[in-house]
């Protein structure tokens, strides 16, 4: 932001041409961006048009004065909030008690001092500032609550299925041992080892969020994409013979920069859902596209599974959407954490799919420049 913005952007409101010039050429002096007219409808189009973070306004003006335009402001939500100073020669006590009552937060009595009305402004675009802040961190704070309202809700209903299966299966061990098969045993225990499983992986990926969440800064370094693959893959190599899938590596890969632990993540919930969620058996393509010109690598995973409606598709990376429960295990964390890596790392997630052709889910990152 260069100082000129930073300084503020400040709407003059008199009729009178001298003091317009006055205050014009003095609050440019100090930097401030300043725009001035001379009456009441002019001020009005011009607030609409670009408001500005503070007004000095006169009051007794021909049309409109300056009590009306203030009234006109405060009623309209978008506009309701900026500053007012009144500059006026009206100096009864009355005078004042009304342009406070309408809305205005300070009040100068002409002939003024430059040394005062630079004081006044500075102050109130001090506490605007402060409001503005104020305003982005309960907005901040109320996202953060119904985030952590769905993710508490979503999380305890999907650890919510396995720690019920794990503890039938252990009641029944219990109860059952010693009149059970020894095949019935095992089948017991596989489905408490699985459900097991489940619960782990609900939770790493709580740890994953919780880490993303902390980290505000993010120290981007060249990938070396083909071991990052090489080590999803082996992470998954129990699914890849569960599904009988066939999978498809590209064999050269674009420099792109991220954050190595996160683009694994990435990787494999895009590869697990794709094996989960694709054919029978799965065939599951795994590459980068680089086009001259271009500032991001395009990661892609593509499946042939039965693809995704238009409507599936533009909510799929919403937080905890869930997509033929039926079909596969899985919980809605996965895709809106990815989502919130990607950004974090500057780039996009996207997918592209139609029904019958499978899909192909991505993901770009900064391109490693030379």
């Amino acid at each position: 932001m260069s100082k000129l913005a930073a300084r503020g952007n400040i709407l003059v409101v008199d009729d009178k041409p001298a003091n317009l010039r006055l205050l014009s050429s003095m609050l440019s002096a100090q930097e401030y961006k300043v725009r001035s007219v001379i009456n009441g409808p002019m001020a009005w189009m011009a607030i609409q048009a670009a408001p500005p973070d503070l007004i000095l306004l006169d009051i007794n003006m021909p049309g409109m004065s300056g009590y009306e335009l203030c009234e006109k402001l405060k009623e309209d939500a978008e506009l309701c909030d900026i500053p007012i100073i009144f500059i006026s020669a009206l100096d009864e006590t009355e005078d004042k008690v009304r342009a406070f009552t309408v809305g205005g937060v300070d009040y100068i009595t002409k002939p003024f001092q430059i040394e005062e009305v630079l004081a006044r402004v500075e102050t109130h675009l001090a506490l605007r500032h402060l409001q503005r802040e104020q305003e982005r961190q309960i907005e901040e704070r109320d996202k953060l609550i119904a985030e952590l309202d769905a993710y508490a809700h979503t999380v305890a209903h999907d650890l919510k299925n396995p720690l019920t299966a794990l503890v039938g299966f252990s009641s029944l061990l219990e109860a059952r041992f010693k009149r059970m098969p020894t095949e019935q045993i095992a089948q017991n225990l596989r489905a408490i080892s699985r459900n097991s499983q489940r619960m782990a992986n609900i939770i790493e990926e709580l740890l994953l969020l919780a880490s993303v969440r902390q980290m505000d800064e993010v120290e981007l370094r060249p990938l070396a994409m083909a071991e990052i693959v090489m080590e999803v893959q082996e992470r998954l190599a129990h699914l890849l013979d569960s599904y009988e899938a066939e999978l498809v590596i590209a064999e050269e890969w674009p420099v792109a920069c991220g954050y190595g632990p996160w683009v694994e993540e990435i990787w494999a919930n895009y590869l697990s859902n794709a094996l989960k969620y694709g054919g029978s058996p799965p065939r599951v393509e795994l590459g980068a596209t680089l086009h001259a010109g271009e500032d991001h690598v395009r990661f892609w995973v593509r499946d042939n599974g039965p693809g995704l409606s238009v409507a599936e598709a533009s909510k799929i990376f919403a937080p905890f959407e869930r997509l033929q429960q039926a079909r596969a295990e899985g919980h809605g964390l996965g895709l809106s954490i990815v989502q919130r890596i990607v950004h974090k790392l500057g780039g996009e997630v996207y997918v592209e799919s139609e029904l019958g052709t499978g899909s192909t889910f991505g993901f770009t990152l900064p391109v490693m420049l030379k």
